[in-house]
């Protein structure tokens, strides 16, 4: 029974059509169906760290994910909708101009998404409205004893959700409403692909997503995944999940249920088990970004302690090119500049060194990575980012890395360095020039 004329599904990170209870809900409350995605023009804009918040990697493989998504939608009958006009002027105008009865949109873990939703719902309080998760291991009302009080630490966060079952993923819809008629309006327009193509190893969208998790849990590589996930360049020794993940074309419980097949064929050890636990990781850092809000983007952080760093210009900018006195660090910045990836020790280091050896504001390393890492989400990111400065879900504290013995554990031969020329370094750390203070030369 149709309950909505014609209802809009908002898509943001959720763009896939398999393990989509959203979807299916609006595609049985609804005759005819709008189907969105907004390119924030924000994002391509200069932000408060002088940097963007969406860099030509990440754009090729939003692009390409849209397309996939797109095609994926055409064999329904229906369409992507991709504007590029700021989100509430292009949501207004749909609402108005096709008399929309409900809006159905993903739970978002971003701050700022939120306040876009919550600012529609203020304006139209006399549509439907519509939210369901779609990006967690879990329904909200599972968490409700994990989650009160919020944990203040992953540990704890994961003795109490550990023993929860994880949902079977849903079916996709079996059909879709169909677009209203003279559909689309002149100001949207169809997902294209980038422009100038980035050199990468990952292809965006939902198809290509899915063949990669199963590629991998059909290999014996999960098997050995604990040892091998601190390597900083192999593609094959992490999961490389994140991608997908990050923009929904993957669903964690569609890995989870595909994690679940390979140990029945292969069998459970650590490594399979260390795959669910950082799935659960990153669903910790999904209700920590909801339960601090924009504390997340607070130089203090969750606990209100500013850290003892600074902004040096010179540094952030030799920093993000690779231009340091530590090789281990320039090679890993110099990969993520090329590919738009980075390893997860990798990342370890270069925040670490950040922090610790440079001195500089995490926050300008964190987007920094937002805007160069394909697999940028806003909780993960920020959240481990807040960890390694010492200022978020961390007991111990601030995590600093002895650059010298990890190189010495992960690039023994220097053969990662030699590869992304991380020996390379200017030798000039700090710049002086005329508008600084004078040095004192007089004892």
């Amino acid at each position: 029974m149709h309950q909505h004329r014609v209802g809009l599904v908002w898509f943001e990170n959720d763009l896939r059509i398999d393990d989509h209870p959203l979807l299916c809900r609006a595609a049985a409350q609804c005759q005819q169906l709008i189907l969105l995605y907004c390119v924030n023009p924000k994002w391509f804009k200069p932000n408060r760290y002088g940097l963007r918040s969406m860099g030509p990697a990440r754009q090729q493989f939003l692009e390409q994910s849209l397309h996939q998504l797109d095609t994926q939608l055409a064999t329904y009958g229906q369409r992507l909708i991709v504007s590029d006009q700021p989100p509430l002027e292009t949501v207004a105008r749909i609402i108005a101009q096709y008399g929309i009865d409900a809006i159905y949109r993903s739970e978002n873990s971003g701050f700022y998404e939120r306040q876009y939703l919550s600012i529609v719902r203020q304006r139209y309080p006399f549509l439907h409205y519509a939210e369901t998760e779609t990006q967690t291991l879990f329904d909200a009302q599972q968490l409700t004893n994990a989650l009160a009080p919020f944990p203040a630490s992953f540990s704890k966060f994961r003795k109490l959700a550990e023993p929860i079952t994880i949902p079977s993923c849903c079916a996709r819809p079996s059909q879709l409403p169909p677009p209203p008629k003279q559909f689309p309006p002149s100001y949207c327009h169809y997902p294209k692909p980038v422009a100038e193509p980035q050199p990468s190893q990952f292809h965006g969208g939902c198809a290509a997503g899915i063949d990669h998790v199963k590629g991998y849990f059909n290999s014996t590589q999960a098997q050995h995944y604990k040892q091998t996930r601190n390597a900083l360049d192999e593609f094959v020794h992490s999961t490389k999940f994140s991608p997908w993940l990050a923009l929904g074309c993957v669903s964690p419980r569609q890995v989870m249920s595909l994690l679940n097949q390979h140990e029945q064929t292969f069998g459970a050890n650590d490594s399979t088990y260390w795959i669910y636990f950082e799935l659960l990781w990153r669903e910790y850092f999904q209700h920590y970004a909801r339960h601090y809000d924009a504390l997340l983007f607070s130089a203090e952080g969750i606990n209100k302690q500013r850290p003892r760093t600074s902004f040096y210009a010179a540094r952030f900018k030799k920093w993000c090119q690779g231009n340091t006195p530590y090789p281990i660090v320039n090679a890993c910045m110099k990969q993520l500049n090329a590919t738009g990836y980075m390893s997860n020790r990798g990342r370890q280091l270069v925040a670490s060194c950040f922090v610790h050896e440079l001195q500089l504001d995490w926050r300008y390393g964190a987007a920094y990575f937002e805007q160069q890492l394909i697999d940028y989400d806003v909780a993960a990111n920020w959240g481990n980012w807040q960890y390694l400065a010492g200022v978020g879900a961390d007991p111990r504290g601030q995590r600093w890395f002895d650059l010298t013995k990890q190189t010495a554990i992960y690039d023994p031969q220097h053969k990662f360095i030699k590869k992304w020329q991380g020996d390379v370094f200017d030798n000039e750390l700090d710049n002086v020039d005329i508008v600084d203070w004078p040095i004192d030369t007089q004892p």
